[in-house]
């Protein structure tokens, strides 16, 4: 469980005699749901939100918690348990092929280099990507290099998956297989988006405006609340 307590992110004046930038202001949320949402305006802070999830931000004031570990002191750890996949999935794929990328983040658990290409091959099959094992990163669709993304990331064994606008990025039939990829895993699932059809896939959603929470609950719920909102 995520727990998100009382949290304000500043980001300080660049300049003397400008205000400091508050991105986030007194959160409090706690994470639980199997499936969770988070949606807003570009530049409402959901991004920020959760990025704090598995400590890329740390809260100006406040604290978040990661099965009771504080996503500031205990990062390590709270990394290996959330893991985080961007909008544009090169942003995070390190390597020149998809086998390679899997394998270095199998480092850690298997020392030997034959097993750990065994077991990346295995996980790449299993997303229905292994035909791509060996091509360049540079060579895949849209599609093909988030699910590779996703792969490396849920290598390593995490209890929860924080996503960034993971489906922004893709044409309709890389956007649905997507949604049926993250529907069918077995981790706690939090990401945010603009799609309010991928919206309403989740048991609960967030509605961030200007740094708040402005609306939480059922899509049913929370996402009419978002369109009134925007079309005032």
């Amino acid at each position: 469980m995520i727990e998100v307590r009382d949290v304000s992110v500043v980001m300080p004046a660049s300049r003397r005699g400008e205000a400091d930038r508050v991105l986030l202001r007194n959160i409090a949320l706690t994470l639980k749901e199997r499936r969770i949402a988070v949606v807003g305006a570009n530049g409402s802070g959901k991004s920020t939100l959760l990025r704090l999830l598995n400590g890329l931000r740390h809260p100006t004031s406040g604290q978040v918690l990661v099965d009771g570990l504080d996503t500031v002191k205990d990062a390590k750890t709270v990394r290996r348990r959330v893991a985080f996949v961007f909008t544009d999935p090169l942003a995070q794929l390190l390597m020149s092929t998809p086998i390679e990328d899997v394998e270095l983040s199998l480092q850690a658990t298997i020392s030997d280099r034959g097993e750990r290409t065994r077991r990346a091959q295995q996980l790449l099959e299993e997303r229905g990507i292994g035909h791509v094992a060996h091509q360049s990163i540079y060579d895949l669709s849209g599609g093909e290099r988030q699910l590779v993304a996703l792969t490396s990331v849920l290598a390593v064994g995490p209890s929860v998956l924080v996503a960034d606008e993971p489906t922004t990025l893709l044409d309709l039939r890389n956007k649905q297989q997507l949604r049926r990829t993250l529907a069918d895993l077995d981790q706690q699932v939090i990401y945010s988006t603009h799609d309010l059809d991928v919206a309403a896939d989740a048991d609960r959603v967030i509605v961030v405006d200007e740094g708040r929470v402005f609306a939480d609950g059922t899509p049913d719920e929370a996402i009419p609340a978002y369109v009134g909102a925007m079309a005032r």
